[in-house]
């Protein structure tokens, strides 16, 4: 079992990268906003106060279908109770088509120490499947668990098998609407009958992380894993704070790394021209953000600051959010041609990468479809993306759906047979970005 010291406060820094250099009359502003965390991880969770977390296990009546998957549930579901730092609270939920307290019950938490974690794995050898499947009502319970005490960190665990068949697509909605910004979730699908766009608007929603499980037996390395992260996060509640000049119109905001995710609805107003984007917890990493803006136009010479980006978190204290770190972002205007047409070498990269996405789930779509000709289109530029970025994890994912003839040109064939996994697989993946090389 995990044992941590003390945990420290972790320290933001923020570098803005772009090119400044606009022609006379341009409008749009693109930066990579890289936001790197150090002295908060590898500790656990909850530099400024205590971490909770519900593990929610799929109990349905599929999960008998083989047996192997719920053994290998409650053997993740263990492993990952053992990883729990000392201190931590915790509860385990079963999840069929109602959420049931499997420990400690009662409406509330555990707290981790050497006799809980020793109850709560005696409560998983009694879990057994049976019922259907009704994921909102999990999510409302670990939510009602999570905020029965004071917590700085508050993270769930998801594992299903199969489709959200006993609720409907607008109570799983209305159960992510209550519980974003409540608590962070990563999300797993176990086998391969369960639905990808479920899984992965769960994490999105949630701001965790999504991932495919084929084999029951990698449950337990999953798991551990994905409890260690949960226990090397220092600081929860991060929001990545945009300032705007007046004039200045917002075109998007999105994450770019790790993985792609579209930020720009999520803003909350902060003040006169100042909005907030959610981020979830952090421990010791870095991510980077793709912001885009349109300034006036202004004649050359004239120089204003286009933005100003900065990292906010709550104050322990109650008082105000507190300023993190900050960057500027800026515009120029130039009549210099070879300056104002040149393509920053990061904004050019993650917009490789959110169009590989992009590509990954039109071409998957189109597939499905039974539009082979722009199934082969789409799968074909997501190949000479990946290639000409070097995401090779990807390429690798997409060589199972794909024949390629001509990577770099894009030329690929369709399988006539793909394995169901391997096609989830590369679903679940398509948003996984790699970074730029600086």
């Amino acid at each position: 079992m995990a044992n941590f010291s003390k945990p420290s406060v972790p320290r933001f820094s923020v570098d803005v990268y772009q090119n400044e250099f606009l022609p006379e009359g341009g409008r749009d502003v693109n930066a990579i906003v890289t936001v790197t965390s150090t002295g908060g991880g590898a500790v656990g969770a909850g530099a400024h106060g205590a971490a909770g977390v519900v593990i929610m296990v799929d109990c349905s009546g599929s999960m008998d279908y083989p047996a192997a998957k719920m053994r290998g549930a409650r053997e993740a579901t263990a492993a990952a109770v053992d990883t729990l730092r000392d201190g931590t609270s915790f509860a385990v939920v079963a999840g069929t088509h109602v959420a049931k307290e499997v420990y400690p019950g009662n409406g509330r938490l555990a707290v981790a120490d050497a006799r809980t974690r020793a109850e709560a794995k005696e409560a998983l050898r009694r879990l057994t499947a049976s019922g259907g499947t009704a994921i909102g009502t999990w999510l409302r319970l670990a939510d009602r668990l999570l905020s029965s005490t004071d917590l700085a960190i508050r993270h769930g665990v998801l594992l299903t098998d199969g489709r959200n068949e006993h609720e409907s697509p607008g109570a799983l909605r209305a159960a992510l609407d209550a519980c974003a910004g409540r608590f962070t979730c990563d999300a797993r699908g176990v086998g391969t009958d369960w639905e990808v766009k479920e899984v992965t608007g769960i994490a999105s929603a949630l701001l965790g992380t999504a991932d495919i499980v084929a084999d029951p037996a990698g449950l337990t390395a999953d798991f551990t894993a994905m409890m260690e992260q949960v226990m090397g996060k220092g600081v929860a509640d991060v929001a990545l704070r945009l300032w705007t000049p007046v004039g200045v119109e917002i075109a998007f905001v999105k994450q770019v790394a790790p993985t792609v995710e579209d930020l720009t609805g999520r803003r909350t107003e902060a003040g006169p021209r100042a909005g907030d984007y959610p981020t979830g917890s952090w421990g010791d990493e870095s991510r980077d953000y793709h912001v885009s803006v349109r300034v006036p136009r202004a004649a050359v010479g004239q120089e204003m600051l286009a933005a100003r980006v900065s990292l906010i978190a709550p104050d322990p204290a109650g008082g105000d959010p507190r300023p993190l770190s900050q960057g500027l972002v800026r515009a120029v205007w130039t009549d210099d041609l070879s300056m104002s047409t040149s393509i920053n070498p990061q904004v050019a990269h993650y917009t490789g990468q959110a169009e590989l996405a992009d590509a990954i789930q039109a071409g998957l779509d189109a597939r499905k479809s039974g539009d082979h000709d722009g199934a082969t289109a789409k799968l074909g530029r997501a190949v000479q993306l990946a290639a000409a970025s070097g995401n090779a994890d990807t390429a690798k994912l997409l060589s199972k759906v794909v024949d390629v003839v001509d990577a770099v040109a894009g030329t690929v064939r369709l399988k006539a047979k793909v394995a169901e996994a391997d096609e989830m697989t590369l679903e679940t993946r398509s948003t996984k970005t790699v970074r730029v090389k600086r």
